[in-house]
């Protein structure tokens, strides 16, 4: 059985880490609200973009007019790329292998063609590193406040491998933030761009410039909006993963406090108890 003095000082070092976990937990907890606010008020945006490339992808294109659009030209898949999109960091509970376990089922399994990695976050990279997959272009320390700016390098890293036919396909892999308890990491295709069903009223409107122009200038931007929204999804569940299992680490901490002070009552007790037996005996032997 450990000594009183052990006990004392493996309680000393829980109570130090529990100080710590809860202090990330209430960071954490702000950066989320913040996070969360972000994907909030970008999820329209993203939406109306989407039902902008429905009406003007509802357009009669010839041959011709169609060569003029590479990001909707449906071919063959012999070749594609995957956008992971991880945190830099730890602590998320099982966030990292969530969405490492999504992009692994996709490459191995989904895929059937040899896929190249696009790794935006240290996580993604290092285990696509560790099991030797293609990386065709890596990006960290992207913050938690990242603009348009930021995530443009990431897209045109895709966008000049599918225009230049060395890859057929790109996916974006990453964690959906659906509430603070739930956060589901999705695969979803953003390139070729394919015209949202249900939608595709053009004939309600007049574009100027040309219905052709617009969509040549906009199609760009819709994927950008789309691997910008994919990246605020991914912080807000890095936060919201990460504020819960600080969270669930400062109650275990505090748990594993309260069994050890009942272990060091025990043994206090037990060795009080030795004492008085000894000094009685020793009583006892002097007379």
């Amino acid at each position: 059985m450990p000594s009183t003095r052990e006990i004392r000082r493996r309680i000393r070092s829980v109570r130090n880490m529990s100080q710590i976990t809860r202090a990330m937990e209430m960071v954490s907890a702000s950066k989320m609200r913040r996070a969360q606010q972000n994907v909030t008020a970008s999820r329209p945006y993203s939406e109306r973009i989407e039902e902008v490339i429905a009406d003007l992808s509802a357009i009669e294109l010839d041959a011709d007019e169609m060569n003029q659009f590479p990001l909707l030209q449906q071919r063959e898949v012999k070749r594609s790329a995957v956008i992971l999109i991880t945190p830099d960091k730890g602590l998320t509970g099982s966030l990292n292998s969530n969405i490492i376990r999504r992009a692994t089922r996709y490459v191995l399994h989904e895929a059937n063609v040899p896929v190249e990695v696009i790794a935006a976050g240290k996580k993604g990279r290092d285990f696509m590193i560790r099991t030797h997959q293609e990386i065709a272009a890596e990006f960290t320390a992207i913050g938690d406040r990242p603009t348009l700016d930021d995530i443009r390098p990431i897209v045109e890293v895709a966008l000049n491998d599918f225009e230049s036919g060395k890859v057929d396909a790109v996916y974006v892999v990453y964690a959906k933030f659906v509430n603070t308890l739930s956060q589901v990491p999705e695969a979803r295709q953003v390139l070729p761009i394919r015209r949202p069903e249900g939608r595709g009223t053009y004939t309600d409107y007049i574009f100027e410039p040309s219905p052709v122009e617009v969509l040549n200038a906009l199609l760009p931007r819709y994927i950008e909006v789309q691997v910008y929204q994919a990246m605020l999804e991914s912080i807000a569940s890095e936060h919201s993963a990460r504020m819960v299992a600080m969270r669930n680490a400062t109650e275990n901490a505090k748990d594993l406090v309260t069994d050890l002070s009942l272990s060091y009552n025990k043994a206090r007790q037990s060795q009080i108890t030795r004492e008085v037996s000894e000094i009685a005996a020793g009583a006892n032997a002097l007379r």
